[in-house]
């Protein structure tokens, strides 16, 4: 029994967070030890970070390899791991230029801020509103919480960062109605995942580029949750056959080490010019190694199908457990970013179902109070799978046999 308890957190802690009462200790890849030995499934992975699970080999050996030779050198150095990195994100992507951080959010901090410097570079100061969209998530920085579209996160902050609309996602009309040519940029998810995982529609995403093109605005793609494999391709714009001016990617990028990335084309990286951003950390060697090692196993053509297989596995119990017990209306997303919707009688207990997963030894997200988030590793065995689908069905009727009994 460890001397280390859960209580720590209420005393010690800021109260942002609301973590579960169990403390994991130990992973090994789809699967959590708590510190009493309980096992669990895991179909979070981290909020899709984890995506090779926990502890992968390679990544283990990648991180050890580069612990045992250098840790950090700050930004006046550049080192092999940083180079190979971006070396690597320039060959399977669109980009020619990578700037490195270590979150989402500071990955689109950059991706705004360069947009702004872009188009004050070629066309002046007043050229400066960036178009986002309704219930996106984009960080929790100022300038991201800002560009998000959920205003109970950007609520008691203010004054908030100007020049940034929202509009409805998906809308076409509502787009073009926007657009103008003060726009800098358009932020955008290709799934809205914190939103409920929506995807967007192809056109969308397609008038999208045409407008930045037409306006000589940016298109920036946040993928961040979609990167690195989740849909099935290694971006979620390859699917999508769109191509951004600026991509950010962090979550699965260092398989559980915190790195991110910005990605552009050398027109639009001439405008960060030295002392124009920077970050302490960026580049660090040691997340840069792990995300080469992430990179080279989940750009294997077998591990981007498995995906797919995944999730047909994962949709059909998923089914299967909503049609049993009328709890789910629909399931949708892309590959391993799975949103289960509830059905009306379950308005409002994504949590609930949540809880009560975990009480069955099985980790699964929300996306809001209605939507149930499956994020598993890419590489989950199908055995996990299938256990985990009958800690979710276990899970699922016993809430609805507690509804039942409170009914009755």
């Amino acid at each position: 029994m460890s001397s280390i308890e859960r209580g720590w957190y209420d005393t010690y802690m800021m109260p942002n967070y609301a973590p579960a009462q169990m403390i994991p200790v130990r992973g090994s890849g789809s699967r959590l030890w708590d510190q009493d030995g309980r096992e669990y499934i895991d179909f979070a992975a981290g909020i899709a970070v984890n995506a090779l699970g926990h502890a992968h080999p390679a990544l283990v050996e990648a991180l050890t390899e580069q612990a045992n030779k250098l840790w950090h050198t700050a930004n006046v150095l550049v080192t092999e791991p940083a180079l190979l990195l971006a070396k690597k994100l320039v060959a399977l992507t669109f980009a020619d230029k990578v700037f490195f951080s270590n979150s989402g959010a500071e990955a689109n901090e950059a991706a705004l801020k360069l947009a702004r410097r872009f188009a004050f570079d070629h066309f002046g100061e007043k050229k400066c509103r960036i178009l986002s969209f309704d219930n996106a998530f984009h960080g929790r920085t100022l300038f991201t919480v800002t560009a998000g579209g959920q205003q109970s996160y950007r609520e008691g902050f203010g004054p908030l960062p100007g020049g940034i609309q929202h509009l409805p996602f998906n809308d076409i009309e509502a787009l073009e109605d926007a657009f103008d040519s003060d726009v800098c940029a358009v932020i955008v998810e290709p799934i809205q995942g914190e939103g409920g995982v929506i995807a967007a529609e192809s056109e969308f995403l397609k008038r999208i580029r045409e407008l930045c093109d037409q306006y000589q605005a940016l298109m920036i793609m946040d993928e961040i949750q979609t990167g690195v494999g989740r849909t099935g391709s290694l971006y979620a714009y390859q699917a999508f056959d769109v191509i951004p001016d600026l991509l950010t990617t962090a979550k699965a990028l260092g398989g559980g080490f915190p790195i991110a990335a910005t990605l552009t084309s050398d027109k639009v990286a001439a405008s960060l010019a030295v002392g124009t951003h920077g970050s302490t950390w960026g580049g660090n060697p040691m997340g840069c190694a792990v995300a080469n090692a992430v990179l080279d196993i989940v750009s294997a053509s077998a591990v981007l199908t498995g995906v797919s297989e995944r999730r047909q596995r994962l949709e059909e119990g998923i089914l299967a457990i909503g049609q049993q017990y009328g709890v789910f209306e629909q399931v949708r997303g892309m590959g391993l970013l799975i949103g289960c919707v509830l059905a009306e009688p379950w308005t409002g207990r994504a949590r609930d179902f949540m809880q009560a997963a975990q009480n069955e030894g099985l980790f699964v997200l929300v996306a809001g109070a209605n939507v149930l988030r499956v994020a598993p590793s890419l590489i989950i065995p199908k055995d996990d799978i299938d256990q985990g689908l009958v800690r979710l069905q276990k899970a699922v009727a016993k809430i609805c046999e507690a509804k039942g009994q409170a009914a009755g």
